[in-house]
């Protein structure tokens, strides 16, 4: 090897990994939504691996990052359908000097309009006769999924329009506001789920739902910024949206036609300030050349416009001083460290608290008390920690100074203030990992006072039992006279030991234990929510209570008939199993029960056919007669039972269009045979 190449080694390498790094965090982004780089980090991580593909043209691979869009293909259930027209990126960038140069790169005496950068999910919508027949993620660019069903949940698209062309496409973005993604976030943390980073990842994982009346109450949102077509009114891109507008599609107002680079910049320093009065999330500003003729003559590269480019906005971060972590705990028991910061104004709010999410978190970034910090505002509302500065060299001859020897370990030394706890820091318990988790666990489920008032607050709540007058303060207070223990504990209060506890008084007890007795009337699917069982949401819940109408037959449910149930995962159905493996769960199950609690939801219809008596079959694909959730219930109508797995004991795979590649694999290997919805019909007819 002679002396170049072996420059050039380190540097090939190094394209090697970022191509690696990127195809790993698109697959994050797009298809996970748990992002695992910031935005500016993935986009200087881009720039550099353009810069060495242009270095060593011999590594060109159509296949690499700077190719192709990210793709969010890959989640079952959706049709996937190809783009009339490529769905591309924007380039973009953080320089308001490249803006400027962009600018004046472009044709002399050229209009550009300025748009609001959305920070959401891109849609496709295509109207035929002025009605809406398809919906398309972004996916790979040239293919996306079909999403209707979901996107007509959204009241801000119009289902049909009228006096528009026989067809042509909208594009635009998919959007959580800022209030329904605080109160979906609330939700998540009250059920200890991972909350959604931002507002995009939870529009984009809501948008990827099953259940269009869930997306419905999560309550997204969009706007559409870019018609496509033949035929189509007007010769600018502004004459077209405003036309859009009158239609009836949502448009933003923040749209304007700027003439030169002044008044370029004029417009990104004003909505650099005002957006943060906006309802949704936006990250940037999006410059387009107006003219449309011109737009086709600029053409595109690879994956971008040439006639377009994204001005991203700098996240907002200050530096502060970490000056103590401490440590909570949840209803579930788990412990989740949190950065107590010196005060520090973010995006016009005063920042002393951020979550440092577990252990890993830490790790990662080996941050301890005494550092000084960098916050920044995720999403412009959640404070978190990216990183840290330097910290001076430690003199070994003080206390604890030897630790920082161990470079790859966290220091965690009782007494040093440095450290994950080993035992609970509420109750004592030695804490538990579970392996494959991230989370510490606090096992004293029946003795860990935020793990027992936490259920109970839980079982209280408005979406579970709804007892009005048992908030926070009322049940701390009952738990510390010792009247209140677990929530089967609930329903043996009396009027005097109520009365007689400060702050509450006769008129309490007597609206409170009303709440009490009305509660008993809760339907089963709310009660088995209120059970708080891990994992166990509200929507989940429903879906179990659907398929399991009392609580005895969900008892007897084992994990893989469990796994059947929609959304229900082997985690889930684990939890499930182990909830009432506990004898301490069955004895408040059996006082609840005493109570009048209702443990039986509608009895389901007897079986029409014993056809598929003894059978295990598994549902993979998407279907054209029946959903997913109608043939289950044939399934479980003529004798058989739904399974979430394949296993030899598998007797054949119900086989929809787009079905798992994992589930076929196995398939394959196994030799478990695969029926098309119409035998599977004729089957049982």
């Amino acid at each position: 090897m002679d002396l170049f190449s072996e420059i050039e080694e380190p540097e090939r390498e190094e394209l090697k990994r970022l191509r690696r790094e990127l195809e790993e965090a698109n697959y994050q982004y797009y298809v996970l939504n748990m992002p695992t780089l910031s935005d500016r980090d993935f986009d200087f991580k881009m720039h550099r691996l353009q810069e060495l593909e242009a270095q060593f043209p011999d590594m060109y691979d159509p296949k690499s990052p700077t190719q192709h869009v990210g793709s969010d293909l890959g989640k079952k259930g959706f049709e996937t359908v190809r783009h009339k027209y490529p769905m591309l990126s924007l380039a973009n960038t953080y320089s308001r000097e490249e803006i400027e140069s962009w600018v004046r790169k472009l044709p002399a005496n050229v209009e550009i309009v300025c748009e609001l950068k959305f920070d959401g999910l891109s849609i496709s919508l295509w109207y035929e006769n002025g009605t809406l027949v398809r919906a398309l993620t972004r996916g790979d660019g040239v293919q996306g999924d079909d999403v209707i069903d979901n996107i007509k949940t959204i009241t801000s698209i119009p289902r049909h329009v009228v006096g528009t062309p026989s067809s042509f496409e909208m594009r635009g973005e998919v959007l959580l506001p800022w209030e329904r993604f605080e109160a979906l976030n609330k939700e998540r943390e009250e059920q200890e789920e991972p909350l959604f980073a931002n507002p995009r990842n939870a529009a984009s994982g809501t948008l990827k739902l099953q259940d269009p009346k869930e997306v419905a109450r999560r309550g997204l949102d969009a706007y559409l910024y870019y018609m496509l077509g033949e035929d189509l009114p007007g010769t600018t891109h502004f004459e077209r949206l405003n036309t859009a507008k009158q239609w009836g599609f949502h448009i933003s107002d923040a749209i304007k036609v700027c003439h030169n680079v002044d008044e370029v910049m004029a417009y990104i320093a004003y909505w650099d300030t005002e957006r943060k009065n906006l309802p949704v999330a936006t990250d940037g500003i999006v410059l387009k050349v107006n003219n449309l003729a011109q737009q086709e003559e600029l053409g595109f590269t690879a994956k971008t416009p040439r006639w377009a480019i994204a001005y991203k906005f700098p996240a907002e971060k200050q530096l502060t001083l970490l000056k103590e972590i401490t440590y909570q705990v949840g209803r579930t028991g788990v412990v989740t460290p949190v950065a107590n910061l010196e005060p520090v104004q973010l995006s016009g709010t005063i920042v002393q608290r951020a979550t440092l999410h577990n252990e890993d978190f830490i790790r990662s970034l080996d941050i301890r008390p005494g550092d000084h910090v960098w916050v920044e505002k995720g999403g412009e509302i959640i404070p978190k920690i990216t990183g840290r500065e330097e910290r001076p060299t430690p003199d070994p001859s003080l206390k604890g100074g030897e630790l920082d020897s161990a470079p790859d370990t966290l220091p965690f030394r009782e007494g040093l203030g440095v450290g994950f706890p080993t035992v609970c820091p509420e109750c004592g318990a030695k804490l538990v990992r579970v392996e494959g988790e991230a989370a510490w666990r606090c096992p004293n489920e029946a003795g860990c006072p935020p793990q027992i008032k936490g259920k109970i607050e839980h079982f209280v709540s408005r979406k579970a039992m709804n007892i009005d007058g048992l908030g926070e303060e009322t049940i701390d207070l009952l738990y510390q006279k010792g009247l209140l223990h677990n929530i089967a504990d609930i329903y043996d209060l009396q009027l005097g030991d109520i009365a007689a506890q400060e702050r509450l008084g006769e008129k309490s007890a007597q609206n409170m234990l009303a709440g009490i007795e009305a509660s008993k009337n809760v339907p089963w699917a709310r009660v088995l929510f209120a059970l708080g069982i891990r994992m166990v949401g509200e929507t989940t819940a429903k879906k179990i209570a659907r398929v399991y109408n009392t609580i005895d037959s969900l008892q007897q449910a084992d994990a893989e008939q469990l796994c059947a149930v929609e959304d229900v995962g082997p985690q889930i159905a684990e939890n499930i199993v182990k909830y009432f493996e506990d004898s301490r769960n069955l004895d408040i199950i059996a006082r609840l029960r005493q109570a009048g609690l209702q443990f039986e939801g509608e009895a389901a219809e007897g079986p029409q056919s014993d056809k598929l008596a003894g059978m295990s079959i598994v549902i993979s694909g998407t279907f054209a007669h029946h959903s997913r959730d109608e043939y289950k219930a044939l399934i479980e109508a003529h004798g058989g039972k739904n399974v979430g797995s394949v296993s030899k004991k598998t007797s054949f795979i119900l086989a929809g269009e787009n079905m798992g590649p994992e589930k076929l694999k196995k398939a394959e290997a196994l030799g478990i045979r695969l029926m098309t919805e119409d035998d599977f019909l004729e089957m049982i007819k």
